[in-house]
């Protein structure tokens, strides 16, 4: 049997303290001395699970109101974390359900750190950013030379041949055609004058309205996910206090902030200041006109 009051060794997952794993190990033992197994502690998805449940919600309305998607939350709960994408975004993700549940995120957090351990590399902005469409600007033509060139040999050629037979006549008419044609200088004017329109034609169509240009300038370092409107993965990791990144998507981009008080962004040029408040863990949506939550 048990010694009394051992049913209280398992975690408390429900906001309270940790208990300390360096102190009293007499509950953790039985009557014979031996170690109580540990698979006898409920798992991180056991507890978020329970922890739905009695909230009366279900999956589906958990993940309306944290944005996780349906299919991470059943993995999640069957302790399968393969599908977050990797260590730092599996706490994230924990910790979020954690939050909205009434659970003691820190605590989740941390045991999972203890099953599955380590702290994943930074991901680099350059290896993951990719511009939404490349603006494409047609290079300027040069005027045709060459053929202008050509044209005013020929009439050279052909003035002196007639100058040498010595025909007057013949040189009279020789000059009437030299005049009939068009000097070589307004060749580049007319072959320049169709460019200019489709020039801007192309400048206005790199500047499309349906593309959002997010800014963002750490006051202090903060961990950030940017994800454009298809949920590709813009960027993951960590902005440093005093540098400023930019991403163009089209139609919007999904960013989370692991401490909103530590930046200040710029949204289609408009500054819209911090997310939030210093510490807290939000998501946002900006898109192409406005912003939403």
């Amino acid at each position: 049997m048990r010694k009394a009051g051992a049913e209280g060794r398992d975690k408390d997952y429900g906001g309270g303290h940790r208990k300390d794993r360096s102190g009293d190990h007499s509950g953790d033992h039985g009557e014979d001395g031996t170690a109580e197994p540990r698979h006898a502690r409920k798992s991180i998805g056991a507890v978020l699970a329970e922890a739905r449940q009695a909230a009366g919600l279900s999956v589906q309305q958990l993940s309306a109101r944290s944005c996780v998607r349906e299919t991470l939350i059943d993995a999640i709960e069957k302790d399968d974390f393969s599908p977050c994408g990797g260590d730092f975004y599996a706490r994230g993700h924990v910790r979020n359900l954690a939050s909205i549940l009434g659970l003691d995120a820190e605590a989740l957090v941390h045991e999972f750190d203890e099953l599955h351990g380590g702290v994943p590399l930074p991901v680099r902005a350059a290896s993951v950013f990719q511009v939404e469409r490349p603006i494409k600007i047609r290079d300027r033509r040069s005027p045709n030379w060459s053929m202008a060139m050509g044209v005013a040999l020929a009439v050279i050629v052909v003035f002196g041949v007639v100058k040498t037979m010595g025909g007057a006549g013949d040189t009279t008419t020789a000059e009437m055609q030299a005049s009939s044609i068009p000097p070589p200088s307004s060749s580049p004017s007319m072959a320049l004058a169709p460019e200019q329109p489709r020039q801007a034609t192309a400048l206005a169509a790199g500047s499309r309205s349906d593309t959002v240009v997010l800014e963002v300038k750490a006051k202090r370092s903060s961990s950030l996910q940017v994800r454009d409107s298809k949920g590709r993965r813009l960027f993951a990791g960590t902005l440093k206090a005093g540098k400023t990144s930019v991403w163009k998507a089209k139609a919007g981009v999904r960013v989370t902030f692991g401490d909103a008080g530590a930046v200040s962004l710029q949204v289609n040029g408009k500054e819209v200041g911090s997310p939030g408040r210093s510490g807290q863990r939000i998501q946002r949506y900006y898109k192409a006109s406005a912003k939403t939550g």
